[in-house]
């Protein structure tokens, strides 16, 4: 195992440099804050990952999670309940809430970082920290006192976990075709019949109770998205003080490719007519509420791919640092001494490949997150622009760390050769676990619509403008400084071919059918975030130039010339693959429509 999984420096770097948190503590929400407090919490982060979460990292693989028939139980590894509570006493669960609620106030800038800190160790576990947290947050953001009083409390102390249960064997995605059912009761209860599937986190012996966020649809509701009912279904419900089965049976676990510690059940609610449910909010509003526990989870499928590419790059980093093989092309002597593979240039742009992509992508969970806690505290203009930014932005924290951190690992693997593709090494692990980022909260392509469809329109394209005004005071700030001002160009033309295409394919929405606006969605969606995370790079590299300017140590040098060399490296390497893609989105050709489905069968 690597001797670490994530760069706590970078962590601080991208907050204090580039961010620029001070902001933050401006808000009266976040008054007890400052950035000692930022730094002692990122470090309580990496102890409580350091003692509970990375030493059951391979356990929770190789012992995996699985549905014993004979108890009809999930089994799981006994050190999960231990790190889940961990995360439930270190704060880690509700702590934006307030004090009031139990919660430390917490901006979320902050909490993903120590999330991303969290799912580098091991992000089998953390998950089920993460999805505790969205579903208290919905309760109580929209639940009655009562149930806020009855679930919050224990499922912010770990003590009871949480999920979202969206997924039905026939709908898949398709939220418009949920069919679990929903009758009320007298006593403003509902009786719950229906199976969800592939429930993350859904069910394991040691969890004293489990709550299922459910969407379900009350007898008699409009048929699609608006008659869809947010429920929450315990597993176990209360009865005069008593904690009894409220008939919510796992019927199995699917067996999948990676993240085998963090379980996916197929639930039954309601096969013996007995699962009690209770409302959240009204009725028929229930996928508008979901929308609040999906999009901080996008964000957090974000942090989690990130970290686990991390983790990823500092294994294989070690790797390269200690394994020596072959010599340099030049060297003809076979008595020369073999040199460390970091020496050879392939292996280091495999290595700029990694970096370039798990810090690019901390970068960007960190200012959507940023934008985030502006949305939520700050008044007036900034308060509608950080909203818009952190709307259209969300596709993207969530595909771009998941796409292209699945790149990132299999580099990581070929840094490692032949050993990369044995248990020996954790790399195999993470290139299984990392790849249900991409499914989790919606497929890429759901995303690539989501951004095209929807998010670039948004108030006639206004979140699209603040995007690119954003890159242009960027753009303007690095050309006072000769080294990075080369850079800054080629975002320039980069920020061009993004507002030229996007026009480009509005218009063919204007003209065409949604099918010929949308059927290189996924393409377009990639092109967007391979030009965002360039906008990020310019701004590291940026804040890197100054400090370097001003004076730093020999050991802060090399970070900040770190820093300004991988940027160099996106430039160079990675930026220019948007003009194949550009050239794609241009294009009239329309063979993925015209194309006969025999054809291809």
């Amino acid at each position: 195992m690597a001797k670490e999984y994530i760069s706590i420096r970078n962590l601080k770097f991208l907050m204090s440099e580039v961010l620029e948190v001070d902001k933050l503590f401006l808000f009266t929400k976040f008054k007890d804050y400052d950035w000692e407090a930022f730094q002692m919490t990122l470090q309580a982060s990496k102890d409580l990952s350091d003692k509970y979460l990375f030493p059951i990292f391979t356990e929770m693989d190789k012992k995996k999670a699985y549905y014993d028939e004979t108890s009809k139980s999930v089994k799981a590894h006994p050190g999960l309940y231990q790190a889940i509570k961990a995360l439930g006493e270190g704060g880690w669960i509700g702590s934006n809430s307030s004090y009031e609620q139990g919660g430390q106030q917490m901006p979320i800038t902050l909490l993903n970082a120590g999330r991303m800190i969290q799912h580098a160790a091991n992000a089998n576990a953390a998950a089920y920290g993460l999805l505790t947290d969205g579903a208290a947050n919905l309760i109580r953001a929209f639940a009655t006192e009562d149930l806020i009083d009855l679930y919050v409390p224990k499922m912010m102390s770990g003590v009871w976990q949480g999920t979202m249960a969206l997924t039905e064997p026939q709908a898949g995605s398709s939220l418009s075709d949920v069919k679990t059912s929903a009758t009320p009761n007298d006593d403003g209860t509902y009786n719950i019949k229906g199976q969800k599937i592939y429930i993350s986190g859904g069910d394991y012996e040691d969890a004293e109770n489990i709550i299922h966020l459910t969407l379900a649809r009350i007898d008699g509701a409009p048929i699609g998205t608006k008659g869809i009912s947010l429920f929450v279904v315990p597993k176990y419900r209360n009865e005069n003080g008593q904690s009894v089965s409220n008939d919510v049976v796992t019927a199995g676990l699917f067996g999948k490719m990676g993240q085998k510690g963090y379980v996916a059940a197929h639930l039954m609610m309601g096969e013996s007519e007995d699962c009690m449910g209770y409302l959240v909010g009204v009725p028929h509003n229930g996928l508008k509420y979901m929308f609040q526990m999906m999009n901080e989870a996008r964000i957090g499928t974000g942090a989690m791919a990130t970290g686990t590419a991390s983790a990823a790059y500092y294994a294989s980093l070690q790797y390269a640092n200690e394994r020596p093989q072959g010599r340099h092309p030049s060297s003809k002597d076979p008595n020369d001494p073999q040199v460390l593979i970091i020496e050879h240039a392939d292996v280091r742009r495999m290595l700029l490949f990694q970096k370039s992509i798990v810090e690019g992508s901390a970068a960007l969970v960190l200012q959507c997150s940023y934008y985030a806690d502006l949305a939520e505290n700050s008044e007036g203009e900034e308060k509608e622009n950080a909203h818009l930014l952190l709307e259209l932005l969300t596709p993207v924290v969530k595909s771009f760390p998941s796409e292209w951190g699945n790149l990132s690992v299999s580099a990581g693997m070929q840094v490692l050769g032949g050993a990369g593709y044995t248990d020996d090494f954790p790399l195999e692990q993470y290139y299984r676990d990392i790849r249900v980022n991409a499914i989790y909260e919606g497929t890429t392509t759901i995303h690539g619509m989501d951004i095209l469809g929807r998010k670039v329109m948004m108030n006639n394209g206004k979140a699209i403008q603040l995007l690119v005004l954003e890159m242009a005071i960027t753009i303007k700030d690095a050309s006072s400084h000769s080294h990075i001002n080369p850079y800054a160009e080629k975002l320039d033309k980069a920020s061009s071919s993004l507002r030229k295409t996007t026009s480009h394919l509005v218009e063919i929405a204007i003209k065409e059918a949604p099918e010929v606006f949308l059927s290189d969605a996924t393409l377009y969606l990639e092109f967007f975030g391979i030009v965002t995370i360039a906008w990020l790079w310019l701004r590291q590299g940026i804040s890197a130039q100054k400090s370097i300017d001003n004076g730093v140590s020999e050991s802060e040098n090399d970070f900040y010339q770190g820093k300004i060399h991988t940027m160099k490296y996106y430039f160079e390497y990675e930026l220019p693959k948007i003009d194949a893609l550009q050239k794609r989105l241009l294009s009239d050709d329309k063979l993925t429509l015209n194309i006969e489905s025999s054809y291809i069968n």
